[in-house]
């Protein structure tokens, strides 16, 4: 075999640090990027929030840029005398910052304030339920070798409040106590009498159990609904046939439905008020409004700090010193620039595609769902010369606010049914006159998916009977025959 040399010319596409970090802005929501900006502000000098009082536009005067591009008076001109505008767009920014000191952490500001409100307001400060548990095990009157046992139990219990895995749990305790099952399962009923109501269970029955008799005895219906918890009733629940229901439990039908009201205010879980949770909000990215002369698109100024490049940090650096605290602020000052960039291109992809939605379903906006036109990720990619997966993370978790409610930039988006005329349907819009055909329906001769086909094709839309019953199933709509038998 002979080996030979030869030159090959090629493309490729490198995924340097600034594409990255431009790629990963644009799928963020709208509170993931409050972090990203936050967390860049903490770490970078160079950056800092433009309140509105500074006249000086990015941080970067005329005099500051002149101080840059010029050398320090007494220093060698042809040693790293010129900087370009942007370092190489393929550093690795942990070779920049090697061998640099770490930035001087900046003074709090009102945003942290403002972060720090939202996580206080935002974040459970009641203790687990394992701390919960625990203390009050210490408060009870157990022996040494019970309360050995009991920090088992409380350990084995799950998030829910439950101990579900009791018929491995409580041979193995009793094995390693060297107890027979009684001791073992004395101790775990003293701690289900432990707050909350049910906490410790093995079963749901029991869960629901132990909190009704836990309620006064006078409590109207406790005595039926015991009954239904403890006699294996619970799965009959589901029976819309209560009468019968009341005649195997030989009991009044309305004394039935009190019980079953008594039963749903139980709490299967008792153990989720004890679980940190952080609340969702749903901030639009985007507010659309109606104008004299049509739609308007804007961001919604709100999200986002502006941000700018500090201008006191700028005019310190000089081009020809290579000192370690001019490397930090020199790198500083390039990912500054890339964040920058690349805010603002998420920006402008986003109110792009925000552009071509709203034309798109100009109808929606004016008449409702079933308006909805088929539209998808290919369509505004190519009317915006960018690729569909460009589209795709800008539709990712963000929100579109309009006068017909908030929706999420991906709701606009739907597949195409042919209709009989040669032209094409949304798949929303077919959802909702299947919804808006249900709801009109007569009770007691509900439309089979066959039938809803039928009125489907008389407004020209031709799908077949799977189809409905997929966007029926979609929509959470029971059968025609369920929906005769509840009604």
């Amino acid at each position: 075999m002979k080996q030979t040399l030869g030159l090959n010319l090629g493309q490729t596409l490198t995924m340097t640090p600034a594409l990255q970090q431009a790629i990963r802005m644009l799928q963020l929501s709208t509170l993931d990027l409050k972090s990203e900006i936050q967390d860049a502000l903490e770490s970078n000098v160079m950056l800092e929030a433009d309140d509105g009082h500074d006249e000086i536009d990015a941080g970067e005067s005329a005099e500051a840029r002149n101080r840059e591009r010029e050398p320090a008076a007494g220093q060698n001109t042809n040693e790293n005398s010129d900087i370009p505008e942007n370092l190489p767009v393929d550093a690795d920014w942990n070779d920049i910052y090697a061998g640099s000191a770490a930035p001087a952490a900046p003074a709090p500001t009102a945003d942290d304030e403002d972060y720090w409100d939202y996580r206080q307001a935002n974040l459970s400060s009641t203790p687990d339920l394992y701390a919960h548990l625990t203390w009050q095990a210490d408060m009870h009157p157990f022996s040494a070798d019970q309360r050995a046992i009991a920090a088992v139990i409380i350990d084995a219990i799950d998030t829910n409040g439950l101990l579900l895995d009791w018929n491995e749990v409580g041979p193995r305790i009793a094995e390693d106590f060297a107890l027979s099952p009684a001791p073992v399962e004395a101790v775990l009923h003293a701690i289900q009498d432990f707050d909350p109501p049910g906490v410790g269970a093995r079963s749901l029955a029991e869960c629901l159990a132990i909190q009704l008799h836990g309620l006064p005895v006078d409590v109207p219906a406790r005595e039926i609904a015991l009954t239904l918890v403890t006699r294996g009733s619970l799965e009959q629940l589901a029976d819309p046939n209560r009468d019968a229901l009341a005649r195997r439990l030989a009991v009044e039908r309305a004394d039935l439905e009190a019980a079953i009201e008594l039963i749903q205010t139980l709490q299967p879980h008792p153990g989720e008020a004890f679980t940190e949770h952080e609340s969702d909000y749903v901030i639009p990215e985007v507010f659309v409004t109606r104008g004299s002369d049509g739609w308007h698109v804007a961001l919604n100024a709100d999200i986002a700090p502006r941000l700018r490049i500090n201008s006191q940090y700028l005019a310190l650096i000089k081009r020809a010193d290579k000192s370690a605290d001019q490397t930090t602020l020199k790198s500083h000052l390039q990912e500054a620039r890339f964040f920058l960039n690349s805010l603002k291109s998420r920006n402008d992809t986003l109110l792009e595609v925000a552009h071509r939605i709203v034309e798109a379903q100009r109808a929606f906006l004016e008449y409702g769902e079933e308006a909805m036109k088929p539209l998808v990720l290919r369509d505004v990619a190519e009317q915006l010369d960018i690729h569909e997966s460009t589209v795709s993370r800008a539709t990712a978790n963000k929100y579109m606010q309009t006068p017909r409610g908030i929706f999420e930039l991906k709701y606009f988006f739907s597949s195409h049914v042919s209709t009989i005329d040669g032209g094409s349907a949304s798949a929303t819009a077919i959802q909702a006159m299947i919804k808006r055909m249900v709801a009109t329906e007569a009770p007691n001769k509900p439309l089979s998916d066959s039938k809803l086909a039928e009125a489907l094709l008389d407004n020209g839309i031709q799908v077949a009977r799977r189809t409905v019953a997929k966007y029926r199933e979609a929509l959470s709509i029971p059968s025609s025959h369920e929906r005769r038998k509840a009604g």
